[in-house]
């Protein structure tokens, strides 16, 4: 049920963060605004995330959608009240990486860069935890289904778009990399980079 449209400017301000702390979930602009009866809520947006900058919770943007989130420094007091309900096994932190960092992809195109087959639980836990989809399907013989990465996969790592993805060095430097290193190492690679690795590894164990 939508709204009357805010007369005055501070109403809308106030309107859009009502909106936005009674939602359950994140919402793009255009959401808010069809749920304020059309009203134009960029400035508003904005005008919201001045506001909130400084305080202990931040307005943040994340894949095109808005929600409030406990300001980055601030979080430790937090962490140990949250209780953990995803622990990824390796095998699906190794998929999720690559699909961040080449989607869309398809499971062959993931197995070829991990070099191992991948089981169907694990492309299903991650999309049962809302951070892979499926996008369609590749243009080739047997048009495999392609995976990407989803809005919820940006919010949870606090990323603004896939562009905001950590580099190898950002990666090491933060001891993210422990005990997955290989495999997000190998994830940030070009699939021609790691199949010539591979061919590299074998020629030294036959030469061995």
């Amino acid at each position: 049920m939508t709204g009357p449209l805010p007369s005055r400017p501070d109403d809308l301000v106030r309107a859009v963060e009502a909106t936005l702390f009674a939602a359950e979930e994140p919402m793009s602009a255009e959401a808010i605004s069809v749920h304020l009866g059309g009203a134009s809520v960029k400035d508003a947006l904005a005008e919201l995330a001045e506001l909130y900058r400084e305080r202990g919770v931040q307005l943040v943007e994340r894949g095109k959608r808005w929600h409030f989130q406990t300001a980055p420094d601030l979080a430790h007091l937090l962490r140990r009240e949250r209780e953990e309900t995803r622990r990824l096994s390796r095998a699906a932190t190794e998929v999720l990486a690559i699909v961040a960092y080449h989607e869309p992809v398809s499971r062959a195109e993931i197995e070829s860069i991990r070099g191992v087959q991948t089981a169907k639980g694990t492309l299903d836990v991650l999309m049962e935890a809302g951070w892979v989809r499926i996008v369609g399907r590749r243009e080739v013989p047997g048009r495999p289904v392609i995976y990407a990465t989803t809005p919820d996969f940006l919010t949870h790592f606090g990323l603004e778009s896939r562009r905001d993805l950590p580099g190898i060095d950002e990666l090491r430097a933060a001891g993210l990399l422990d005990p997955v290193e290989d495999a997000l190492a190998a994830a940030m690679e070009t699939p021609g980079e790691a199949e010539a690795e591979q061919a590299d590894l074998a020629d030294e164990e036959s030469a061995d």
